[in-house]
C-alpha cells in the first residue's frame, strides 16, 4: 500500500519562533502559522477567509540542513512564507491527569520567503529566497503583479546564444 505525507502551504506566521537547543547539539524552532480557506457566505453571497491555524516545527538536521537556524534568524510574526513539510501526530500525557493528549503538527522540510529578502540576508534586490540546499543562496524570481518579473536581465540580441526574456519565463 502506497503512502504520501506531504504538505505545501502559503500563509503567515502567527507568532515569533521559539527556539530550543538540545543537550546533543540539536535544535528545534517552533512557531504558529495560519493559512486561509475561502468559504462563500450563504447569507451575503460574499467570499470570506476562514483561517486555519497550525503549529510548525523546524529542525537542524545532521545532513547539513539547518532549518531551525534559518527560521530563528529570518522569520518573524506576520511574514508570508511558502512551506513544504510533512504531518506528525504528537502524543503526550496531560499534566493535570486528563489522560492522553495529541495534536497534529507540520514538520518543515523546505521553505521559501515570499515577503522579499529577509533582513540580514546577503545580496541585493527583494526577490524571495529558498531556505535550504544550494538554492538557499540564489533568489527566486519575484512577481510584482505587473506584466514582467523583477530583476530580469535585459534581452540579448538573437544569435548571441543567450535566451530572450520570453524564453526565460518558465510557463
Amino acid at each position: 500500500m502506497a503512502n504520501l505525507n506531504k504538505v505545501m502551504l502559503i500563509g503567515r506566521l502567527t507568532r515569533d519562533p521559539e527556539v530550543r537547543t538540545f543537550s546533543n547539539g540539536g535544535k528545534v524552532a517552533k512557531f504558529g502559522f495560519a493559512v486561509n480557506n475561502r468559504k462563500k457566505n450563504q447569507a451575503t453571497g460574499a467570499w470570506e477567509d476562514m483561517p486555519c491555524y497550525l503549529d510548525v516545527k523546524a529542525f537542524n538536521r545532521e545532513t547539513g540542513r539547518k532549518l531551525a537556524d534559518t527560521v530563528e534568524q529570518y522569520l518573524r510574526k506576520g511574514m508570508q512564507v511558502y512551506f513544504e513539510g510533512h504531518l506528525l501526530m504528537e502524543e503526550w500525557e496531560d499534566k493535570n491527569g486528563g489522560g492522553k493528549r495529541s495534536k497534529l503538527v507540520v514538520v518543515l522540510d523546505d521553505m521559501q520567503f515570499l515577503d522579499g529578502r529577509p533582513e540580514g540576508a546577503t545580496g541585493g534586490g527583494s526577490a524571495p529566497m529558498r531556505a535550504s540546499g544550494p538554492a538557499a543562496r540564489t533568489p527566486a524570481p519575484a512577481y510584482d503583479g505587473g506584466s514582467s518579473f523583477n530583476d530580469e536581465p535585459e534581452p540579448m540580441e538573437h544569435g548571441s546564444g543567450s535566451p530572450t526574456k520570453e524564453e526565460e519565463i518558465p510557463f
